[in-house]
């Protein structure tokens, strides 16, 4: 008997590398179909029916995005196409062929005016276009699949790609003296531990009584971005002078929430995901970057 195949998308990005590295793990229970832009471009939402169609999966982990959170305040097409448009798309596909999608969504869904972390059923109010195209991905998914799971996440790094870590371990060696906002609020997430929730989520879906809907995911603990920098330099033993500064001093196209740290009960007690202390995954990281250089 065939196994059930797994189709991930955003192969070269975060999560999507992260998920090749942990397929392997579960290859005896899933086939696997990690694609680039090269093999399913969601700038491109009509080719993703036949992609689908032809494949025919019974799961589909979307992990592609348009995320140059600035840039879409001038690029808007082209998130809204990929974010939004394809999303729909992959849905509808999916719904025709009885594949269970999971895609990936982001704490930039809310206004960041919250004082406690966001339950998954609280209002979305975007201030940003990125948001806002995530936003309406959700809603598209949601709309055109019935088996649709979204994950928001939040501050997401990883060995691969760019991202705040490899940012400031960057800037660490090469300034005396960097600033860093400290008037945003959230949680980071190590992309590999996303990467091992969404797997565990989806052997429970092939269970007899799968969940489906909007669920929070990140790394325990609530930080700004300068705390999460000062973790950083004292991890990776280096020197740089950090300043504290607020938002208002490092302007930038597209406004960022203050408060953006996502309530994750919900994944905890509907999937038994357990949440690692951001610090512990963190040092993981680190240690792969030194072990990678």
């Amino acid at each position: 008997m065939a196994r059930p195949l797994i189709i991930v998308t955003g192969k070269n990005g975060q999560l999507g590398r992260e998920l090749e590295q942990l397929h392997s793990s579960f290859s005896g229970d899933f086939d696997f179909v990690f694609t680039g832009k090269e093999e399913l471009d969601l700038s491109k939402p009509e080719t993703i029916p036949p992609f689908i169609q032809k494949h025919k999966p019974q799961y589909f982990i979307n992990c592609a995005a348009y995320t140059a959170v600035d840039k879409a305040e001038s690029e808007k097409a082209q998130a809204y196409t990929i974010n939004a448009e394809s999303v729909g798309a992959i849905a509808e596909a999916c719904s025709l062929v009885n594949c269970k999608l999971i895609t990936i969504s982001t704490d930039y869904v809310f206004d960041g005016k919250g004082k406690a972390p966001y339950p998954t059923d609280h209002p979305t109010d975007p201030i940003n276009y990125y948001g806002y195209s995530k936003q309406q991905g959700e809603i598209a998914a949601l709309q055109n699949c019935k088996e649709t799971v979204i994950i928001r996440s939040s501050w997401i790094y990883s060995p691969f790609g760019n991202n705040f870590v490899k940012t400031m371990l960057r800037l660490m060696k090469e300034k005396e003296e960097i600033s860093v906002v400290n008037d945003q609020i959230g949680s980071p997430t190590y992309a590999a531990d996303l990467a091992q929730a969404i797997m565990k989520m989806i052997n429970q879906l092939s269970g007899s009584n799968p969940k489906y809907g909007l669920y929070h995911f990140s790394n325990d603990g609530i930080i700004s971005w300068y705390d999460f920098a000062v973790a950083i330099k004292s991890m990776a033993g280096l020197n740089c002078r950090l300043m504290p500064v607020p938002t208002i001093a490092y302007p930038t196209p597209a406004k960022r929430p203050h408060y953006s740290v996502l309530d994750k009960q919900k994944i905890v007690g509907d999937f038994g995901i357990e949440l690692r202390d951001w610090k512990l995954s963190l040092k993981d990281c680190l240690q792969k970057i030194t072990a990678s250089q």
